[in-house]
């Protein structure tokens, strides 16, 4: 399904933990605030920067991540395995709350900034697949992990109301059947 391999350093240095399924919070692996590097095989890992998958968050997809950022270094602190099937991403943005007004069915990476669209979500549906969504369209600012099936009447729900400039769903690995 997906693993990622920690490491205490960046470039893959130092002690290191293989993971193969969610941690809520690191301390109780005894692996808290020392992330600087990971390798991902199959599907992708979501970090946080605090315990229970809240904060400021990283997506690392399968691959080698060298180092996780300056942002990031040494503070992610719990671990979410993305389990949905990737293949056919479909969300569905509205561009009022109870996803009333304008709808519009993305399949794909999508930056919204140089479009009519922009900063006008106020809620969506996920049909397939995991989406990052971003407040900025280079992916900066606040984001959020929207996965399938979910149903988010109201973007004020989580302080996000017509702030989405980009989105983009989460690639699967190749390992993955």
């Amino acid at each position: 399904m997906g693993k990622i391999i920690i490491y205490e350093h960046a470039n893959f240095q130092g002690h290191s933990k293989e993971l193969t399924r969610d941690v809520a919070n690191l301390t109780d692996v005894d692996w808290n605030d020392c992330i600087s590097s990971v390798k991902v095989i199959g599907q992708p890992w979501v970090a946080y920067e605090h315990i229970n998958y809240t904060g400021r968050l990283l997506v690392f997809e399968e691959g080698e991540h060298s180092f996780v950022g300056k942002e990031m270094n040494d503070k992610i602190t719990s671990l979410m395995l993305i389990t949905e099937n990737l293949h056919n991403p479909q969300i569905t943005i509205y561009e009022h709350n109870q996803y009333q007004g304008k709808n519009r069915v993305i399949t794909e990476a999508t930056n919204l900034d140089r479009g009519n669209d922009n900063d006008m979500a106020s809620s969506h549906k996920v049909q397939q697949g995991a989406w990052l969504l971003c407040e900025h369209s280079d992916g900066s600012g606040f984001c959020y992990i929207a996965r399938e099936h979910e149903h988010l009447p109201s973007y004020r729900a989580i302080n996000f109301n017509d702030k989405l400039s980009f989105l983009r769903p989460l690639l699967p690995g190749k390992h993955c059947h």
